[in-house]
């Protein structure tokens, strides 16, 4: 079953966003929050190839900076309100937006991983 042509082709964003198996859709890729399953228990994809590092934590914190950063402006210019609102507002839009988008992105950076056949970098020995 490790033939990648048996299997009809999964889009990669949506096997992501639904944490599936890059490979066939249905496999669960996480046995925890954020922790990887060994393997595909619908079609025995072995998920050793997996590896994001930084890259979902690099790309929230980005797009959670830009987002919370604008709103903090935006409500600043508008209302002036005291800096303990800033704080009651805005840490827990950052903690609930960097955990909420936190599992959908490593799951659809290992999907993409796994479309282009991404490997680790290696040197060419002559």
């Amino acid at each position: 079953m490790s033939d990648q042509a048996s299997f009809p082709p999964v889009s990669p964003v949506s096997a992501g966003l639904r944490a599936r198996c890059p490979r066939c859709g249905r496999g669960r890729l996480f046995s925890g929050f954020l922790r990887m399953a060994p393997g595909c228990e619908a079609c025995g994809l072995d998920y050793g190839f997996a590896d994001t590092g930084d890259g979902p934590a690099v790309f929230i914190v980005l797009i959670v900076g830009f987002i919370v950063v604008a709103a903090a402006l935006a409500v600043e210019v508008l209302y002036q309100p005291p800096y303990w609102v800033h704080g009651a507002l805005w840490l827990p839009l950052i903690v609930g937006l960097c955990l909420g988008l936190l599992r959908p992105f490593k799951a659809t950076l290992l999907a993409l991983q796994y479309r282009n056949k991404a490997r680790e970098g290696r040197f060419v020995s002559d």
